[in-house]
């Protein structure tokens, strides 16, 4: 039997208790398959979360091994009531699929080198990017690896031989060590800037598996309902936040900076004066942004000097017309509406000259930001005119209901969808309820919504490519339609049906904000490519990220203008 056919025969001998899912995706762009017991999002839930590690080398025998453990786990009695277990049974499906073990048949190998190097998930060993991102972010309680050999072993963290005598005593652990293997590398340091996990190590003959598995069933037995893993509780924390507290996170690291003008850095700036609405504790930020813009209002500086006067660019001034408001100040409003003008003009297709004349989805953000303000300032419908019909005349919304990134280019690209999510809701927001337009424009974005709702994942985020399961949980995608949600259901265009999506969405976001403004996972810059390959290949940055920053900002300062009204 394939490892296909192996796993679905497991689910097919109790239907419901798995849910499959991939954890990540080879170099043949085969998934990583991962399976899941529980439904709840991690790291909540009442019980104790369970990691399974299987098949790192690429064998059989190891595949073998990992899924007996789950057969195992599932019929011991009461133990699946107080645990929820997640599970990679066959952590390199090349290495076994090829015969490259224990390689992955790209040049890598999936059970060495740990902490994976540079950023993910690009490189020859894109197992070992997948499964140590994966690993920590299901907050586990206890990791455990399972692999064949001769002579049994038990080897265990020093964290988790603290926690209980019996690993010990009953399994007569040792203490892993501290090298460059999976179970290594997270039991020690700050494995994906979280605590070390609690880990063992089951090394056995296949004759002696179901032995040994008794008596960690039994020894699981004993763990306190409380006993949390240091893990879980950094996760637990992060999501215990508010939006609010989350956005003076945020607030102290992103919106610092306009140089160059780009919405990457100005949406951030808007993201600050939108906290300081909302925080009479946060101080208003409105003169810091005046000095800091002083030197383009002056014209010592250009704001849109030869090749930075792009779409993307423009968009760099979406937070003037809050500044404006805030200082009394309308120079900033004029600037809005003097860069709205560029828009008037427009390539032989109709096309406005700031946007790729085919249509990329990025380019619906930035007409919407830009378009949609000076519509407000002014009120001159030429501005909604030119927004509307970029909006309407696109086509890239494909009979799914999600959007391509561009007319020429299939794929679901994650960002790609965030902005077409956004600048929907952005029109909407200027947009009078009379538009002619609006019924339009409306029923676009709800097909889309209504398209994300079926792949958001447990995590409650959404992948680097939309439709792509094992892709990897994307920040930005996430963040944007999280906002497009939260300002929906504030200004009633979406009903109530969507705020449980709003939720999981928010958790998700929340725990991949560390307490220094560091994201998981931002798709870096990226541009129209070429394969579904190309977008799993762009670098996924981890940590500081202006872009990443300016998005998230504006998503959960709009959470909380969500949650105040609810």
């Amino acid at each position: 039997m394939t490892l296909d056919e192996q796993i679905e025969a497991l689910l097919s001998q109790a239907p419901g208790f798995w849910h499959l899912d991939a954890c990540g995706v080879t170099r043949t762009e085969r998934q990583i398959p991962a399976l899941l017991h529980g439904t709840d999002q991690p790291p909540a839930g009442d019980r104790l979360q369970l990691v399974l590690v299987g098949g790192l080398s690429g064998t059989q025998a190891d595949a073998d091994a990992a899924l007996t453990a789950l057969h195992s786990y599932r019929t011991a009695p009461a133990l699946s009531q107080r645990y929820a277990l997640s599970a990679v049974p066959c952590a390199n499906p090349d290495g076994l699929a090829l015969g490259a073990a224990p390689e992955n048949g790209a040049g890598g190998n999936p059970g060495t080198a740990y902490p994976p190097p540079g950023d993910s998930y690009y490189d020859a060993n894109p197992e070992a990017h997948y499964l140590w991102r994966w690993v920590s972010f299901q907050a586990p309680d206890l990791v455990l690896e399972i692999r064949t050999g001769e002579a049994t072993s038990w080897e265990g963290s020093a964290l988790c031989l603290e926690l209980l005598e019996q690993f010990r005593a009953v399994l007569k652990a040792s203490e892993l060590p501290s090298d460059s293997s999976l179970m290594g590398a997270l039991s020690t340091g700050e494995p994906n800037l979280l605590p070390p996990i609690f880990g063992l190590r089951l090394t056995c003959a296949a004759a002696d598996l179901e032995t040994e598995l008794a008596k960690l069933w039994t020894v699981l037995g004993q763990v306190p309902d409380h006993a949390r893993s240091p893990t879980r509780s950094a996760l637990q924390t992060r999501a215990a936040r508010s939006p609010l507290e989350a956005a003076r996170i945020l607030a102290g690291v992103y919106g610092h900076e306009l140089d160059p003008v780009i919405y990457t850095q100005g949406v951030a700036v808007s993201g600050r004066l939108r906290l300081a609405e909302l925080d009479a504790e946060y101080a208003d930020p409105s003169d810091g942004i005046a000095a800091m813009v002083a030197p383009y209002m002056s014209g010592a500086k250009e704001w849109f000097p030869a090749g930075g006067e792009g779409g993307a660019n423009l968009a760099g001034l979406v937070w003037a017309d809050e500044l404006a408001a805030t200082t009394g100040d309308n120079r900033y409003a004029d600037l809005l509406v003097q860069t709205a003008d560029r828009y008037r003009t427009t390539h032989d297709n109709g096309v406005p000259i700031p946007s790729n004349p085919n249509y990329q989805v990025e380019d619906m953000f930035f007409t919407a930001a830009v378009l949609g303000r000076a519509f407000k300032l002014t009120g001159d419908d030429a501005y909604l005119t030119i927004l509307t019909r970029f909006l309407l005349d696109a086509n890239v919304q494909q009979e799914d209901g999600l959007f391509w990134h561009d007319r020429r280019t299939p794929f679901y690209w994650g960002r790609g969808n965030g902005f077409a999510a956004l600048s929907y809701a952005e029109t909407l927001t200027y947009m009078p309820d009379d538009h002619p337009d609006r019924a339009a424009v409306l029923a676009i974005h709800r097909r889309h919504l209504q398209a994300l709702r079926g792949y958001q994942h447990r995590s409650g985020m959404w992948r680097q490519v939309v439709n792509g399961p094992g892709s990897y949980p994307e920040m930005t995608v996430t963040c944007m339609v999280g906002y497009a949600l939260a300002r929906g259901l504030r200004r009633g265009w979406l009903d109530a049906g969507y705020t449980e999506m709003l939720t999981r969405a928010w958790h998700g976001v929340a725990a991949r904000i560390d307490d220094h403004g560091g994201l998981v996972d931002v798709c870096t810059g990226t541009g129209v490519q070429q394969s579904t390959r190309d977008y799993l290949d762009r670098p996924a940055i981890f940590g500081p990220d202006e872009r990443g920053g300016a998005l998230s900002i504006w998503f959960v300062t709009e959470m909380e203008s969500f949650l105040r009204q609810h």
